[in-house]
This record gives C-alpha cells, structure tokens and sequence, in this order.
C-alpha cells in the first residue's frame, strides 16, 4: 500500500525568496513521484511572518497519514520551542516529515540535530559578507 503524504507549502518568502506556489507544489509532487508515495494536496501557509496556523492544524492530520513534506527545511519556523513541538509530534506519532528541496528528512530524534545543523549554518549565512 503506498504511503500518504501531506504537502506543506508558503504563500510568503522565505530566507529571502518568493517562489509561486504552483512551483513548490511541483518539487514536492516530483519528490512523491520519486519515492512513490501518494501526493495529498499541499496546506498553503498564511502570509502573515511567522505565523504557523496552518501547520499546527495540520499536525493533527499526522494520525490518518504517513507525514508530511514542507517544501523546504527554511519553512521551519525561527522559535526553537515551537519547531521542537512540530518535530516531536512527528516523533510521537511515528510519522515521517520530509524536505523536498533539500531530500532530507526526519523520522527519529537522531535526525533532528542534521536539520538543525543545516538550518544554523544556512540562516548563518544571511548575515555572512556578499561582496568584497
């Protein structure tokens, strides 16, 4: 039985970036493609900055499919609490949430650290010099 998985996408920018929806559906629905998992339509964020309304809502869909995929690990929200919250509702649930752009995931506590790594690091370079 092939496994169901809910996309997560923003209506807003995102480390400096604007991309259409039409176009973060398209990775994620690739990525489906790829892994032959069952694309559910995406959850679009509000354009609101830093709001997470939708996503909370829809963790707790997590009990009637196999997880999610956001887009991008750069939707993950700023507040450290709260992105603990998401990843431990994924923990519990045995669920698997998945980072189309970057083909990472996490589906155990040991996989949190690698995300939070990138995420330090690719945040950490917004403030690095551009140009000499």
């Amino acid at each position: 039985m092939k496994k169901k998985y809910r996309g997560y996408i923003f209506s807003r920018s995102f480390n400096g970036e604007r991309l259409p929806q039409s176009v973060q559906n398209l990775v994620i629905r690739e990525f489906c493609n790829k892994n032959n998992f069952i694309f559910l339509l995406s959850k679009a964020e509000y354009t609101m900055e830093n709001s997470y309304s939708i996503l909370k809502y829809s963790l707790e869909e997590l009990k009637k499919i196999s997880g999610m995929i956001f887009y991008s690990i750069m939707m993950l929200p700023n507040d450290k609490k709260l992105r603990n919250f998401i990843y431990q509702r994924f923990i519990k649930f045995n669920k698997n949430l998945y980072f189309a752009l970057e083909n990472k995931k996490i589906s155990s506590s040991k996989d949190i650290n690698n995300i939070e790594e990138i995420l330090m690091i690719k945040r950490t370079l917004n403030y690095c010099i551009k140009k000499f």
